[in-house]
């Protein structure tokens, strides 16, 4: 098989560039070891945070051009795929100020509330001090998502492959040839769109992609403890807000949809996990981490049953500083380690991509591989 560029990982990164490329009109191959969004990686579940909530005004304007991918998305997939929940920032490690100043510079809508209307409006959560609510925030289909962009991806010519893992990477004149591990045909392309989350480093490791894995920062993979309780007695999960609280604890939390049955919300430490590979994750959640959560919600979740219903892990691929790599070197793509907070962003790394494939310009903060300011 050959193709102008293949994309390795079939996740919300991985199909976002095989859709944006394809729709493009560039040749497309998408190559997934197992089954696009599979749960072992980073892309799986009904359930991440959409919000526009950062004190960084450069991220703000990259979720406001994330928000139109979403909905360019649902309208090309003919299904919703971001569900409006609205949004909570609070505890004593958010900047309050420094998000309002961000969103006003976006021209976005929130509001600062204290304490007091906080609790007025949402009963269930217990409030010491102000609050920001950001209307616009939500709650990302993930696996749906992906479904739907490789689905896009194929309408418009792409070629995916499932159950084909690289072994070997190897350079094929002004190109690549692209070996898969066990049956299936090897894949010869002139540029390389590794969107291979937790599995990056290790694929960085073959012989001849020794330049990128120099240029890499470096990449931590830990394997993250999620918890699910159930909603109050009486409240409608509907109505049901993401949250980020940072307080001695940095939480995040929003309704779990699919992930556990419709029937709770799901909570998880943005901060801590343990550092694994893509291959020795284990998926058993960290009895300390789930100790802390029940009591997080004990604490901050009055009228919440402090018995967790279900539990889960997912893995996070980090850089030092938290931003992502969207880079080029070469004839190889790197687009990946969105340390924790990139499923929001999924519409626009395609589109990224595509700009790297094009020679136009991308975030000069996501350039991470030596490419020119």
């Amino acid at each position: 098989m050959r193709a102008r560029c293949a994309v390795v990982g079939a996740g919300l990164a991985g199909a976002s560039a095989a859709w944006r490329l394809a729709a493009s009109g560039v040749e497309t191959a998408l190559l997934e070891a197992r089954t696009p969004a599979h749960d072992g990686g980073s892309s799986h579940g009904s359930a991440r945070i959409f919000r526009h909530a950062y004190a960084d005004p450069e991220y703000v304007a990259l979720t406001v051009r994330a928000l139109a991918g979403w909905r360019e998305l649902a309208r090309a997939a003919g299904t919703e795929l971001l569900r409006t929940t609205g949004g909570l920032d609070l505890g004593p490690g958010r900047d309050l100020p420094a998000i309002a100043v961000a969103l006003d510079g976006a021209g976005l809508e929130y509001e600062l509330l204290p304490a007091s209307a906080a609790a007025g409006r949402w009963p269930h959560l217990a409030f010491a001090a102000d609050v920001l609510y950001q209307p616009a925030a939500g709650v990302v289909d993930a696996e749906s998502a992906v479904t739907a962009m490789v689905s896009l991806a194929q309408a418009a010519g792409a070629q995916v492959r499932t159950s084909w893992r690289l072994a070997g990477v190897e350079r094929r004149g002004a190109g690549w040839l692209l070996t898969p591990s066990g049956e299936g045909e090897p894949v010869e392309c002139e540029l390389l769109v590794l969107c291979a989350g937790a599995w990056l480093p290790e694929l960085a490791r073959a012989a001849e992609l020794a330049p990128v894995r120099a240029a890499l920062p470096d990449l931590r993979v830990t394997q993250q403890s999620v918890v699910h309780f159930p909603f109050p007695d009486g409240v409608d999960g509907a109505g049901w807000p993401v949250w980020v609280h940072k307080d001695e604890l940095n939480v995040y939390a929003l309704p779990g949809g699919r992930d556990a049955g419709h029937g709770g919300f799901k909570i998880a430490e943005h901060d801590f996990g343990r550092q694994v590979t893509a291959t020795t994750r284990d998926g058993v959640v960290e009895p300390a981490a789930r100790q802390r959560l029940v009591d997080y919600v004990r604490r901050f979740l009055p009228g919440v049953p402090p018995e967790p219903y279900a539990t889960t892990t997912c893995l996070y691929t980090s850089t030092p500083d938290d931003d992502f790599i969207v880079d080029r070197l070469g004839d190889v793509i790197v687009v990946s380690a969105c340390s924790g907070h990139g499923a929001k962003f999924a519409p626009l790394l395609g589109e990224l991509v595509t700009d790297l494939v094009a020679g136009l310009d991308t975030p000069r903060r996501f350039r991470r591989l030596g490419s020119p300011p």
